[in-house]
């Protein structure tokens, strides 16, 4: 995230947290409709989105774009759900659904008190393995101690969904060990941003059952490599959110036990290949360093110390590649940055010409397309959708190869992408 950007983060933090605090309040009322989107952080897009639909050229075919909802305030996730509904996340700490490619105008009630000063706010929302069977779902959000909303940590909660505008049954199971931001913020180094940013938030279920979730360095880079917190890490923990005693550093003295791996700065993104199995991540850079990694039990990916991008007041890192015992990314972004939000590996069957392929929205170059060869993506990408200059935060496929796509933008949308006929 630019310098520009943490300006208009911190401008617009304390008003939008307290029309937060008053919607966690009401939330336990009944399920209100959903008032306009409040004014978000962040500067607007450079282009509107247009009326749509969009055809767009491409190495598959001809692309079309639907846009199936706007005016949503900064989406951040949708799951899709075995009758085909989506559930959407809001930034700003609302739930959303979608039925029959239609936005429903009321909000899902029961949600905690979430702070979204900054970048900070509702973040991923998936589905348990087994919800067919308990209707379980996971949020993960930016949550304030009660008193002082600026200290803030990750936070993972478990509820039920029975299709209704309420949420049953709703606890937190997982905090991370990560609070921070109370005022007077300590010195740190390399000219970092606000508290309010670099949270992490994305969740996975592994194929060993087992839900993993990333945790930013809230801009304390300091803190990635001690091993007595969890900024700046992969944790990996039981759907009840206990911690499976495999992981790498159960047991060993100094060490949270749920953590996976440890040296990232902002974990945005996180995916498994059907193919191989292997976990991927992306990850935001300070100044161009952005990353795409291959997430491997008990590694260390560097940061603070290591970095291909260049730390905002000049400042150089201590390490750039090949150093001892750091785990490099497979794929850097330099000069510039990316800003790469959630893959996905194409296994659809909408588009044949994909299947295998590693897709990758951005917010400066729309979606990236790559080849894999050996699990690995390679080569130079092909990039779509960048006429619609949109922000593109997370991409799913659906249950027919269809590609769901939301725009990252105050006035966001959920775009929906098959074949052109």
């Amino acid at each position: 995230m630019d310098r520009k950007a943490a300006r208009w983060l911190i401008m617009t933090a304390a008003a939008v947290f307290g029309l937060a605090l008053a919607h966690g309040a009401s939330a336990q009322n009944g399920p209100p409709a959903a008032p306009p989107a409040p004014p978000r952080a962040g500067p607007p897009p450079a282009t509107p989105l247009g009326v749509g639909p969009f055809d767009f050229a491409s190495s598959g075919g001809k692309i079309h774009v639907e846009v199936i909802a706007r005016h949503l305030d900064h989406p951040w996730s949708l799951a899709q759900l075995p009758d085909g509904t989506l559930l959407v996340t809001e930034r700003g700490g609302r739930l959303r659904i979608v039925r029959d490619g239609k936005l429903d105008p009321v909000a899902v009630a029961g949600l905690p008190p979430i702070n979204p000063s900054g970048i900070g706010g509702l973040y991923d929302v998936i589905l348990d393995p087994n919800f067919t069977r308990n209707h379980f779902f996971y949020l993960s959000y930016v949550k304030p101690t009660e008193k002082d909303s600026d200290q803030t940590t990750l936070a993972v909660m478990r509820a039920t969904w029975d299709g209704t505008h309420v949420l049953k049954g709703a606890k937190d199971i997982f905090l991370a060990d990560a609070w921070y931001g109370a005022k007077p913020w300590r010195e740190r180094c390399c000219g970092q941003g606000p508290a309010s940013g670099s949270w992490g938030g994305r969740m996975l279920f592994g194929r060993d059952g087992k839900l993993y979730v990333t945790s930013g360095d809230r801009n304390y880079g300091e803190m990635v490599q001690k091993p007595d917190n969890d900024f700046g890490k992969i944790m990996r923990i039981n759907p009840d959110g206990t911690i499976p005693k495999d992981n790498p550093f159960v047991g060993k003295k100094g060490w949270k036990p749920e953590i996976w791996t440890t040296g990232h700065r902002n974990p945005l993104g996180l995916t498994i290949d059907p193919a191989t199995g292997q976990m991927w991540e992306t990850e935001f850079g300070p100044r161009g360093g952005d990353e795409v990694n291959l997430i491997v039990k008990g590694q260390n990916y560097g940061w603070i110390e290591v970095t291909q991008g260049k730390h905002y007041n000049g400042e150089p890192a201590k390490g750039v590649t090949n150093v001892p015992g750091m785990t490099d990314a497979v794929l850097t972004y330099l000069p510039n940055s990316l800003n790469p939000g959630n893959p996905v590996f194409y296994n659809g069957a909408a588009f044949p010409a994909w299947k295998g392929d590693f897709l990758l929205p951005s917010f400066t170059k729309g979606l990236l397309r790559y080849d894999t060869q050996g699990g690995k993506p390679v080569a130079e990408p092909e990039y779509l959708l960048g006429e619609l200059k949109q922000r593109l935060r997370d991409v799913r496929v659906g249950s027919a190869g269809e590609l769901y796509i939301l725009t990252d933008e105050s006035d966001g949308a959920l775009l929906k992408v098959t074949p052109a006929s």
